[in-house]
């Protein structure tokens, strides 16, 4: 899948591959990106069963929607399975949790012949993210456990993971690839989802992670362009004819103008 389709998904939503009537939910729910997840959201005894639905899943497809599958992490007894039972599939992407190793991204690839998204849940791959963007196709930081991973404490917000959160971006756009926030966990809680969509976009994040269906419209709204960017775009777009010039009071160049072209494709996504 080209890098720009992915760097326009704005809605990453995650649900348990053992959950059938989430999956022929989600085919009609306007995620950008289905993820069907045999980690965290599966019980041990699940295991087996999820693994062949998700890889049932994915052979009907999910319509426009990006698909993906989440392994489960690599040092568990259950990731060899996964990996066979995905070989080659028609998953778009198969998704690594706690990447803190550029080695890991590049062996599932290896063994997948799918491209990887890497999620960054650790300091060890925050510092390591740099080499880890550089091999695979995108990265998604997992915030609830790199902030367990910090010791930071769990009613003082994102604050301090600012800094980590920024370096993740830093390495993605260093490297060329997507980049993705981590989900919000409180379910009815619509002003603090949109506060922290806002500040995602804010440090340069592609789109966000999400862990229920109803989070899906704000990070839509929120990650896509509005109506004044779109305005604000086709004017600059039309108006210019190559090198600086002066714009609605302000110089642009060439490089304001890709920016504005960019607006537009997502707003066409």
């Amino acid at each position: 899948m080209p890098q720009t389709r992915l760097r326009l998904c704005r809605s990453l939503l995650f649900l348990p591959a053992s959950n059938p009537r989430a999956i022929e939910k989600a085919r009609e729910l306007p995620a950008d990106m289905v993820i069907l997840d045999l980690e965290d959201a599966v019980k041990p005894e699940d295991k087996a069963a999820a693994r062949a639905a998700a890889a049932r899943a994915v052979e009907t497809g999910f319509g426009e929607r990006v698909a993906a599958i989440r392994v489960n992490v690599a040092t568990s007894p259950f990731y060899g399975d996964d990996i066979v039972a995905i070989r080659r599939g028609p998953a778009d992407f198969v998704i690594v949790p706690k990447v803190d190793d550029p080695r890991q991204p590049a062996d599932a690839a290896r063994l997948t012949e799918r491209p990887i998204l890497a999620m960054i849940e650790t300091a060890r791959g925050v510092l390591a993210a740099p080499a880890i963007a550089a091999s695979c196709a995108g990265l998604i930081v997992g915030t609830n456990d790199l902030a367990a991973d910090l010791a930071l404490p769990p009613s003082r917000g994102r604050a301090a993971l600012a800094h980590a959160l920024q370096a993740v971006v830093l390495a993605a756009r260093a490297a060329g690839v997507a980049v993705f926030d981590g989900v919000y966990n409180r379910l009815e809680d619509d002003a603090g989802l949109t506060e922290q969509c806002e500040e995602g976009r804010a440090f340069g994040f592609d789109g966000k992670s999400l862990i229920h269906p109803s989070q899906i419209d704000t990070a839509n709204r929120i990650f896509g362009p509005s109506e004044a960017e779109i305005a604000a775009a086709e004017r600059l777009v039309a108006a210019a004819t190559g090198g600086a010039e002066r714009f609605e009071g302000a110089m642009i160049e060439e490089m304001h103008v890709a920016a504005a072209r960019a607006v537009l494709a997502r707003a066409r996504r």
